[in-house]
């Protein structure tokens, strides 16, 4: 049997912490090790107990949830936050985007969205709820730079680059291309490096921001 994904819910609402953990305790491959109420319990608790997904609420009382994010991914790099939030206007979702969340998912979204984010984030992916997937394309083509910085790059580098923006694993990727996973990972250091992207939400903005990638796309 794998390994459940284990969660950490971070909500000032005792009652929606209660209803989520409910929802996720009906599926196999999820369990919730903690819940906090707001941002410096969140900090602690992602310490102590480490779990593989944060799911974290923006506007919390004390600390928000972008503090706390910007806090809890200083001391783990390789934390993955998934933002839920009834909040998805700009202001909110790109700074938190930015600050290094994994993914954004609104609380009027359907319950299988949710899930869906969770078991993205923990493979290692972005993820954005479509609505929001639509305003940060709209976001990043009203800001675009006109310079072509991909041209550094080799063509399996791009090639890679387009492969991971997609959601692809390095393991996928391997045998698409028929090469070692660890050629895959020296490409995409060395891509990563030349675009100054530092991890995979930022190869995805980037790859939505030249149009490489279809945002819409399954």
């Amino acid at each position: 049997m794998t390994d459940k994904i284990k969660v950490l819910l971070v909500d000032d609402h005792a009652i929606l912490r209660a209803g989520l953990k409910a929802l996720l305790d009906t599926y196999d491959d999820i369990e919730v090790i903690g819940e906090a109420e707001n941002g410096e319990e969140a900090i602690r608790q992602a310490r102590e107990l480490k779990p593989d997904v944060i799911v974290m609420d923006v506007m919390m009382p004390g600390m928000n949830g972008l503090t706390a994010l910007r806090y809890i991914l200083e001391e783990n790099p390789d934390a993955r936050v998934l933002m839920l939030t009834q909040y998805g206007n700009k202001e909110y979702v790109l700074p938190l985007l930015e600050a290094g969340a994994a993914g954004y998912v609104l609380k009027q979204a359907a319950d299988t969205d949710f899930i869906k984010g969770i078991r993205a984030v923990y493979e290692g992916n972005s993820y954005l709820y479509p609505p929001i997937a639509k305003l940060v394309l709209e976001a990043l083509m009203e800001g675009e730079d006109a310079a072509d910085p991909e041209r550094r790059l080799t063509p399996r580098e791009r090639e890679i680059l387009i492969l991971i923006a997609r959601g692809y694993t390095n393991n996928e990727i391997a045998k698409m291309l028929y090469i070692s996973p660890k050629t895959v990972d020296v490409h995409r250091t060395r891509m990563m490096n030349k675009l100054n992207l530092h991890n995979v939400a930022e190869i995805v903005r980037y790859a939505v921001r030249r149009r490489l990638v279809d945002p819409w796309e399954d």
